[in-house]
């Protein structure tokens, strides 16, 4: 009887080499040692079955760990199936460089339902105060006829007799390296493992319906326009008991008619008259929280900018307010009286000369909201 050499020797490796630095080696004497290169070599074929055998034993960690305790004596003598669905068939080697997908492995069982997408629009306050809504979403709803089945009542899906209710079909092809099994979805079946016989009346087989449902959600404050809320679980149903897709709740915030939003401040451009900027005022303003009487300073420049504490926008996250930014706008009036001509000229300021501006209003606005 032949003596078994050493797995850690036959692959070339230390006793205390990595999964990877296994896999590694493998790769290369599989290749090495393959009878599609070696032909009419047995002693290539024998080697090419013992380096899969240790590579079955080693990339087991329960295997390698009893291994390592007995010996060989722990182990039977795997029987090794040249491109059949033991381990060790090329496929195997497929699946280490180019991973599963590459042999056309995929995900069986009933499919999942599609999301739904849904546009709502909100006014300038419910995006920053936030709201609860209530929403009609239109969907399909399981059969109640064939309970989502898809099959007519008293009757029941089927095992697909094509895959035998594995979803898969295997197709064997030849290469340059041997037998090449492909993997792919069951067409008669569709992937399923399930087929309907007699389908039923009520839905025609799909098992579900058109219908509706609603839905309570709670819009967070501070949401803006493009924000999404996703509801898990609240999309289509899947086909034949798959479980259901996602509802995506995409905003739109309708503009308000004098206020702006800048992140988290919100912008309100203040016009003010020649008398109320030169002798100064208390005027009323309006916010997301109602009309605030804010003091103007006698002497206020065109452009000058008066923050508003705490009166902006909420962050999502953190719910921290920012603040609400007012620009003054200082209105120059076009058709005097000859009175306002004359308190005018006798304000004096007509020399022939301009005057010094220390920073015009277009540069504060730019500085304020960052944009220098």
């Amino acid at each position: 009887m032949a003596i078994k050499r050493d797995y850690y020797e036959v692959l070339g490796v230390s006793r205390g080499a990595t999964g990877e630095e296994l896999k590694r080696a493998y790769r290369k004497l599989a290749l090495q040692f393959h009878p599609d290169r070696n032909p009419n070599d047995p002693q290539a074929e024998a080697r090419f079955k013992e380096v899969n055998e240790a590579y079955e034993v080693l990339s087991d960690q329960s295997k390698r760990q009893r291994y390592d305790t007995f010996g060989h004596s722990a182990q039977g003598t795997p029987g090794f199936d040249f491109g059949g669905a033991g381990f060790g068939g090329i496929n195997d080697i497929f699946d280490m460089f180019f991973g599963a997908a590459a042999a056309g492995r995929g995900r069986t069982g009933p499919r999942r339902g599609a999301d739904l997408r849904l546009d709502l629009r909100l006014t300038f306050e419910e995006a920053v105060f936030g709201v609860e809504r209530e929403l009609t979403i239109p969907r399909a709803e399981g059969c109640k006829a064939c309970h989502g089945t898809g099959a007519e009542a008293g009757t029941s899906p089927q095992t697909c007799p094509q895959c035998r209710g594995s979803g898969q079909v295997r197709r064997a092809t030849q290469s340059i390296f041997g037998q090449i099994v492909n993997v792919a979805s069951c067409p008669r079946c569709n992937g399923e493992g399930k087929v309907i016989e007699r389908p039923c009346k009520a839905c025609g087989g799909s098992g579900h319906r058109p219908g509706e449902k609603q839905v309570r959600v709670n819009i967070p404050a501070g949401v803006d326009s493009g924000s999404q809320i996703r509801l898990t679980g609240e999309g289509e149903i899947g086909p034949r008991g798959g479980a259901p897709g996602d509802l995506y709740i995409v905003l739109q915030v309708k503009p308000h008619p004098v206020l702006k939003r800048q992140g988290t401040d919100v912008i309100y451009e203040l016009p003010l008259s020649v008398a109320q900027a030169a002798l100064g005022d208390t005027v009323e303003i309006p916010t997301v929280d109602g009309p605030e009487k804010i003091e103007i300073a006698p002497g206020t420049q065109y452009g000058k900018t008066i923050r508003v504490s705490g009166r902006g926008v909420p962050h999502v996250r953190s719910g921290r307010r920012g603040d609400q930014i007012v620009y003054v706008r200082v209105v120059i009036p076009t058709n005097l009286t000859e009175e306002q001509r004359q308190a005018l000229q006798q304000l004096g300021g007509i020399s022939g000369k301009p005057q010094h501006i220390e920073k015009g209003f277009f540069d504060k606005f730019k500085h304020v909201i960052g944009l220098e």
